[in-house]
């Protein structure tokens, strides 16, 4: 065979040679998965070094008259109702039939030092270990926002560390911060969105009158009061936080209902 006859002898392997290449190509890239992205953690940024994966909520479930301990800043305190009876956390424990323990500090935070009370996480500390509640909600808070981020995430982790060793029999719900201005502040935000991250974390549920939208500005010149409250829930606002946190709980139990009364997936 002449060797113009051996080149066209071979011409016909080169398209086959760079098929097998691309099926190797195609083969490798598949394995690497260039379209699958990490979930990036919620606040983005150096403060979410330490976000972790989340676990499945556990399912709220209440007995009648349940024991409830609220736990939070001012405005769980009561700050600006007429009275501090009127504020948002005991309106919820009365319309939920609750047996109600409030324990809000004003000016009390993760990070923040409270008039007289501590951070939340000296706080936790010093709580009645006998109470033994079935359900605390631990509201805010918004007092961190000049803190935030510097150790933000590894304070609030040693809080509820600290919390679900003291009553760990209790289920526990996370309310974020509300805003006390309009348009929410980016560090509020994110704390916000840290916060449910790591209640998610935990299995946790997480309420965040921010995502929900509980104020906006179409209902903000009644809900807070800008004057003396210094922008604290005024007492109609916080009758509508107690309305919308108790919607909220409502909600997760129902979702415990329903999820039992789910036929079993046939096989």
């Amino acid at each position: 065979m002449t060797s113009s006859a051996a080149r066209r002898a071979h011409r016909p392997l080169r398209p086959i040679a760079v098929l097998a290449v691309a099926v190797a190509l195609v083969c490798a890239v598949a394995a690497w998965h260039p379209w699958t992205t990490t979930s990036a953690p919620a606040s983005g940024g150096p403060a979410d070094a330490g976000a972790v994966a989340a676990v499945a909520s556990a399912p709220l479930v209440l007995p009648d008259h349940a024991l409830v301990l609220v736990f939070g800043d001012s405005w769980t305190y009561g700050a600006a109702a007429a009275r501090l009876t009127d504020g948002y956390a005991y309106l919820v424990g009365r319309d939920m039939g609750w047996r109600t323990v409030v324990d809000g500090v004003r000016g009390s935070g993760y990070l923040k030092t409270g008039l007289g009370g501590g951070t939340f996480g000296e706080r936790i500390a010093v709580l009645d270990p006998a109470l033994d509640p079935d359900l605390v909600i631990v509201q805010g808070s918004i007092n961190d926002r000049h803190r935030y981020p510097d150790g933000y995430r590894a304070a609030v982790t040693a809080a509820w560390t600290a919390l679900a060793e003291r009553y760990p029999a209790a289920q526990v719900v996370v309310l974020g911060p509300a805003p006390q201005v309009l348009p929410v502040e980016r560090s509020t935000a994110r704390i916000d969105r840290d916060l449910a991250d790591l209640a998610a974390a935990r299995g946790w549920a997480y309420v965040s009158p921010i995502a929900e939208q509980w104020i906006t500005t179409r209902d903000y010149g009644w809900i807070i009061d800008t004057g003396a409250g210094k922008n604290h829930p005024t007492t109609a606002g916080h009758a509508y936080l107690a309305g919308r946190l108790a919607e909220a709980i409502r909600a997760l139990e129902a979702t415990t209902d329903a999820a039992g009364e789910v036929p079993a997936p046939s096989r």
